[in-house]
């Protein structure tokens, strides 16, 4: 027999649960609230609940009970000792393991025998776990993600053995041959992989949607004549997400023929399928199939190769109250799961809630084609608001006495008895007296008049609360845009304090909506829901399906709440950058001075110039000026000088001249330096 839960793939995906395997003792179920519950099937007891410490950031995704029988662990003194009964308990307890998929990609390990969590396995996937089975044999755990790889897990070591890609999507499905020599995955398409070396044996064409449900529906191929590799020949089974056929496959030794041989047809989506393998070519496969809808369909069928016609169900099972006590009309009440027991003519069946779960055995009855059990289900989280309502009674109050309205906090109104009310309305006005206005006859009957307009014509709080609940019952985008776009905190706070109490859920439900939108409308409405979690705590608290209706914004929260950190993180390097480029900036800036001189002086000697500038240093900018005027005088008459001083040698040597012409010239040189 085998059993697999289709709680992945779906849009709406049902609470996972698993069978132990074997006599079907224990049923593990996990629940809305993230918390798991193992029950005894026999007397529909709990006998474990345990609380992951991230059960609403993580929650749950699939179950897997540990095969009973594993490999034990080797015995250092050799194989001729005996065990003691506390290493025999110890064995017993390592195997008796249930292993629990999460959201965020971890694994957890739950030891049923000790009632604790064992060991989690971590750094295989980084997205959602949709699948995880054990191997019958060698004790190992395969888990599939979104992430689309394959992970081959040592449960001793709590490491990564091996990790593949097994999908160009998700896997959402996985498979053992009861041989464990093969393993079937599932996204879209259908691969069947060789273990050992971990390449694709054979593709199968799948389905349109994600695969939620695998499972091998024979042990030995119907022909026997020919030698069995372990896989050729069998049948195996898928269902998908959204739905309404089960395909039945057929492991052919060629690779052409990749279709499905046979399917079966069921009125809804298949969450959980559980049937029994057949043994040998007479023995007819036995089939049930809970769907999404709460009905149980059986089928009985012996594979004998292809058939074209879908397969109609042989029974369909339904669950519905009486409608007797409280009920007009008869509810159905929805199959959680179905397992066959070991004698195979005998099933198991979960009906009601999740967190209360009914299990009940009854025997198989084929030669009905529809069954319908009538069961009175109570429902104990619920809450009996009729009965609340109709034990009010109004205690008798003197008119001085002002009685505080529950769920409008700050909200006086005298308690007034109805017939003096009533007396009011019908009583006649008589010709002298004066009409009554509209206020006073709203105050007779009990209603509360609401101001819209107060002084400066500006809408309050009141008016603010009054739109808000319209808004919120008319479901008008016009009037909600008006309230939840105002940025007073003051006018919030009293907006929300004035909602009556059943206004609270549908403007959580509204929030939740304009959160997924524009950045801008969602850094608006977390004001508001800050300010409803703050008012409105202890009204929330008392509700008992609060965890599915505030699931989405945990999630939307818990999602946003996890990039944070990211971000944050980016946000600190970007900022070490920019200011590392500003420094460098800032830096080439200084270096880029332009160092061109604005004045040149250039010096004709080093020794005049030497003294230039002391005297230069020295003078005031007065002498300066005078020095200039000196210098500009000095430099005039020595050009007077020099003329004066060119004629005088042109005047000499005229003369000379003339005395040589006229021999008169004095050839003695002493005589001529002497005159000299």
């Amino acid at each position: 027999m085998a059993a697999v839960g289709a709680a992945c793939g779906g849009e709406a995906p049902r609470a996972p649960c698993a069978f132990s395997p074997g006599g079907r003792r224990s049923l593990a179920l996990c629940g809305p609230d993230g918390r798991l519950r193992v029950w005894d099937t026999p007397s529909s007891r709990l006998q474990h609940e345990y609380v992951p410490s991230a059960h609403l950031s993580a929650a749950c995704t699939c179950l897997a009970w540990a095969p009973p029988g594993g490999r034990q662990p080797p015995s250092k003194e050799g194989p001729q000792r005996k065990k003691r009964k506390s290493e025999a308990a110890e064995a017993g307890e390592q195997f008796d393991l249930l292993a629990i998929g999460t959201a965020v990609g971890s694994i957890l390990l739950y030891s049923t025998v000790k009632g604790e969590l064992q060991s989690k396995l971590d750094g295989g996937h980084d997205n959602r776990i949709n699948c995880v089975r054990w191997h019958q044999d060698n004790g190992c755990l395969y888990s599939c993600s979104e992430d689309k790889h394959i992970v081959e897990w040592n449960t001793q070591t709590c490491k990564v053995k091996c990790k593949w890609k097994g999908d160009n999507s998700s896997v959402s499905c996985l498979c053992i041959s009861p041989d464990g020599k093969m393993l079937l995955s599932a996204g879209r398409t259908i691969k069947l992989w060789d273990l050992e070396t971990k390449e694709v044996y054979r593709n199968f064409t799948g389905h349109a949607t994600a695969v939620s449900a695998l499972v091998f529906t024979t042990v030995r191929p119907p022909n026997e004549s020919q030698p069995f590799d372990g896989v050729t020949g069998l049948y195996f089974l898928s269902g998908a997400a959204r739905d309404r056929l089960l395909s039945v496959w057929q492991i052919r030794s060629d690779r052409r023929d990749k279709n499905a041989v046979m399917s079966f047809t069921v009125t809804d989506e298949p969450i959980f399928v559980d049937l029994t393998m057949s043994e040998s070519k007479e023995e007819p496969v036995k089939l049930a199939v809970v769907c999404r809808d709460g009905q149980l369909h059986l089928f009985e069928h012996i594979l004998n190769g292809y058939c074209k016609k879908p397969l109609t169900s042989n029974c369909t099972i339904q669950i519905a109250t009486s409608g007797k006590d409280s009920d007009a009309m008869p509810k159905p009440v929805p199959i959680l799961a179905a397992a066959f027991c070991s004698d195979k003519q005998s099933l198991l069946l979960v009906y009601g809630n999740t967190l209360q779960p009914v299990i009940e055995r009854m025997s198989l009855n084929t030669t009905e084609s529809h069954i319908c059990l009538i069961r009175d289900v109570k429902k104990t989280m619920a809450l009996q608001t009729e009965m609340s309502v109709s034990k009010v009674k109004t205690p008798v109050v003197s008119k001085e006495a002002k009685v505080l309205v529950p769920g409008i906090p700050g909200h006086s109104a005298a308690i007034k008895s109805q017939s003096s009310g009533m007396q009011k309305m019908e009583s006649k006005r008589k010709p002298g007296d004066k009409e009554d206005s509209i206020e006073d006859r709203l105050g007779a009957m009990d209603i509360d008049t609401v101001k819209i307009k107060r002084k400066g014509g500006l809408p309050q709080t009141d008016s603010f609360a009054v739109l808000l609940v319209q808004g919120l019952e008319s479901n008008d985008p016009n009037i909600l845009n008006k309230v939840l776009q105002t940025r007073k905190e003051a006018l919030i706070k009293n907006t929300i304090a004035k909602i009556p109490v059943h206004a609270v859920i549908p403007l959580l439900h509204e929030l939740t909506k304009r959160l997924q939108g524009h950045p801008y409308s969602a850094s608006q409405m977390v004001r508001w829901l800050k300010s409803v979690f703050t008012i409105h705590a202890s009204y929330l608290s008392t509700l008992p399906d609060l965890v599915p209706q505030l699931g989405m914004l945990y999630q939307l929260m818990e999602s946003r709440v996890k990039t944070l950190q990211k971000l944050s993180r980016l946000h600190g390097k970007l900022y070490l950058i920019i200011t590392q480029v500003a420094a460098l900036e800032k830096i080439q800036d200084a270096t880029d001075i332009n160092q061109t001189a604005k004045l040149v002086y250039e010096e004709e000697s080093s020794e005049d110039g030497s003294e230039d500038e002391m005297i230069a240093d020295k003078d005031s900018d007065e002498n300066w000026d005078e020095d200039e005027e000196k210098g500009e005088q000095s430099d005039e008459e020595k050009g007077e000088q020099a003329d004066e001083e060119k004629g005088e040698q042109s005047d000499e040597q005229e003369m000379a001249v003339e005395k040589e012409i006229n021999g008169e010239s004095d050839l003695d040189p002493e005589n001529e330096s002497e005159e000299e």
